[in-house]
């Protein structure tokens, strides 16, 4: 299930307390700030520091370069 950029607003790491972006291809929650991805699993959030996992640089750049300005990938999910 595609996250809202409504539902991003409402939406925050629980680490730094920032703004997540939406990564359509992994249907994850990302935090570009701290490189860790939160996963969202049957349409939930799993928004737990111990949860995430670490993102290596060249993900990091392709879920920058596919996040459009409002925190939502262009990419449709993968299902």
């Amino acid at each position: 299930m595609p996250v809202t950029k409504d539902l991003l607003g409402l939406l925050a790491c629980p680490v730094d307390k920032g703004p997540l972006l939406y990564d359509a291809e992994r249907d994850a929650l990302y935090n570009p700030r701290l490189r860790r991805r939160y996963p969202i699993v049957d349409g939930i959030p799993y928004l737990l520091a111990d949860q995430a996992e670490t993102v290596g640089s060249s993900d990091h750049l392709r879920i920058l370069a596919r996040t459009t300005p409002d925190g939502v990938n262009d990419v449709p999910a993968r299902h």
